[in-house]
């Protein structure tokens, strides 16, 4: 299968994401700049971290408007998995493909650390592989990581189970420690946490490679389904 790994000006986790598909999992990716205006040849889509046009206005605002939105927001329609890692949750609530919004960290500091979080929904694309209730660890490295949303919105949340990921111990200060949501249909997810950064244990932890083995997964099974 094909990753699509977006690559906006100043992000700087695209090569992270992209080593981790390629040598790791041994599946095909590319970076796909910002201004292209297509993912046809896609599988699955990666939205990296960094820092997309300097964080200017806010996190993600800017790169909402890029040339390759129209095609992501296409892509996700279709039912084709997206994950967005940090600065690319950011985007996917800049963009609508995701609800709420990420706000500064209420500690007023750039947090980086291993964090613990808690599987609160195993019956995703993302994170079918993981136990219910899992306590994983993935490293954080961000200042806006701060999740917000509305009474109305966090009750669809938690009624529709699109509350994937929670911390322990909220470093940020996020709403009902929100570590990570999908879309209704659950083919979009965007967090916090770096899961492309603990891959290998030499890195300190590899409990993120069930979140990109179970897309790998997922892709496979939907096109066996439809060749059936």
């Amino acid at each position: 299968m094909n990753f699509a790994i977006l690559a906006f000006p100043a992000s700087n986790c695209e090569l992270d994401a992209y080593y981790a598909i390629t040598d790791v999992f041994g599946e095909e990716a590319a970076l796909v700049s910002y201004d292209s205006e297509s993912l046809i040849d896609f599988d699955a889509v990666i939205v990296p971290g960094g820092f997309s046009y300097g964080d200017y206005l806010r996190s993600g605002a800017i790169a909402r408007f890029a040339p390759i939105i129209p095609a992501l927001r296409e892509f996700a329609d279709s039912g084709k998995p997206v994950i967005g890692i940090c600065n690319g949750f950011q985007i996917l609530t800049e963009a609508g493909l995701l609800p709420g919004t990420l706000q500064k960290n209420t500690v007023a500091q750039f947090v980086c650390r291993d964090q613990k979080l808690i599987v609160t929904n195993n019956q995703t694309p993302f994170s079918d592989l993981y136990d219910d209730q899992e306590v994983i660890t993935l490293p954080i490295a961000h200042g806006d990581g701060n999740y917000y949303c509305d009474d109305k919105t966090l009750k669809s949340l938690k009624e529709n189970n699109q509350i994937v990921f929670k911390y322990q111990n909220n470093p940020n200060g996020s709403l009902s420690d929100i570590a990570g949501i999908t879309n209704q249909q659950g083919n979009v997810l965007g967090m916090m946490p770096h899961p492309e950064r603990a891959v290998e244990k030499i890195l300190g932890s590899d409990d993120g490679v069930k979140i990109f083995t179970a897309m790998i997964n997922f892709v496979k099974e939907r096109e066996v389904a439809f060749n059936e």
